[in-house]
């Protein structure tokens, strides 16, 4: 049953990985390496019926990306917090994501197309298209003025959280951090403020997934919109700032807001470790408490595919249906699975983007 249903994610890196592969982006895109998590022949062939798509600005180390299976190995751990990056710093690797989300749908048409709103994303998985939703995570390209924001938005950016793990002028993002509460650090700044209801007349939806407590509070006292996090699981469940804790979901599912489950390994092990080796019993578990603080219409799944370890039983993209095999053995009846694995992200978006 669960291998015709199509699912929509609400959050991937693959930008970046393609952004890192100037040389074969082609064949990244469209299909030929097998190497990370997605692309388009492997999202057609798992039913990938389309996501949001993360513009994110990685840190300027001047070397290779940290092994975080090494870091996280032994909790606990205190990742340093990548320093704060200026606007000018930031927007030429987010202008050049936000061109190759544009690219990727000009190399295949009639496969993907990015969408600006419900009834665009609605009308692509109608007709067997890859709906793709451009996001930014961290804000850092937007300037103090907030200019660049209109910019984005022309482009397609209907999806946006204000920070990171790193500091940005608007507001403070969690460390990476085992064990580790969200409860850290100042709120939204004042420029912070004023980007969420921007955010909101643009219709923006507004991610809360890497906020610390106090912005997320902050956000909860502003924005008129759903709250969302888009790639989060359960802090009870796994002490990592990076999970929600049973305020913040009660707080997001009375505003009829919405969480993505989210496939990263140190989010859903108990022990906060990257380690892949794992079975099925850590993400049925936070599914089963996402669900029971959220309800069956608020949790959908959010992978971070192409920006984390995650489980060798999901592997890639076409790990998915067998994820949504797990919740069909675990008990979960077609109709919710369904509900799970695409409807209530589209319900989420209709509520959120104009």
């Amino acid at each position: 049953m669960t291998e015709h249903i199509s699912f929509f994610d609400g959050h991937n890196d693959f930008l970046l990985r393609l952004m890192f592969t100037p040389e074969a982006r082609e064949e990244t895109w469209l299909g030929n390496t097998g190497k990370g998590h997605l692309d388009l022949q492997r999202m057609k062939q798992a039913g990938f019926a389309g996501g949001l798509f993360a513009i994110f600005v990685p840190p300027i180390s001047g070397g290779p990306p940290p092994d975080f299976a090494a870091l996280m190995a032994n909790p606990p751990y205190d990742l340093p917090t990548p320093p704060e990056m200026t606007h000018t710093q930031a927007q030429p690797m987010a202008m050049t994501m936000a061109g190759l989300l544009h690219w990727m749908e000009r190399t295949a048409p009639r496969d993907f197309k990015v969408c600006r709103s419900a009834s665009e994303i609605q009308t692509a998985i109608s007709n067997d298209i890859i709906a793709g939703v451009m996001h930014m995570e961290g804000a850092e390209a937007i300037g103090p003025d907030l200019d660049a924001l209109y910019l984005f938005h022309d482009m397609g950016l209907r999806s946006l959280g204000p920070v990171w793990s790193r500091p940005t002028i608007f507001g403070h993002g969690v460390p990476m951090k085992f064990p580790g509460t969200p409860d850290i650090g100042p709120g939204l700044t004042e420029k912070g403020k004023d980007l969420i209801r921007l955010c909101n007349e643009l219709g923006i939806l507004i991610d809360l997934s890497h906020m610390n407590e106090a912005g997320f509070n902050d956000v909860a006292s502003i924005s008129n919109a759903p709250l969302v996090a888009t790639h989060s699981n359960a802090f009870a469940l796994c002490e990592s700032p990076r999970n929600l804790t049973d305020r913040q979901l009660a707080q997001i599912r009375e505003t009829g807001g919405m969480v993505g489950f989210n496939y990263a390994t140190f989010y859903l092990r108990e022990d906060g470790t990257a380690a892949a080796n794992m079975d099925w019993d850590p993400l049925l578990r936070h599914m089963d408490y996402l669900m029971s603080h959220l309800g069956e219409d608020h949790v959908g799944l959010g992978s971070d595919f192409d920006g984390c370890i995650v489980p060798q039983l999901i592997g890639d993209v076409t790990g998915v249906p067998r994820l949504l095999e797990a919740l069909e053995k675990h008990g979960y009846g077609e109709t919710l699975i369904k509900k799970l694995a695409r409807d209530n992200w589209l319900t989420c978006l209709a509520r959120s983007l104009t």
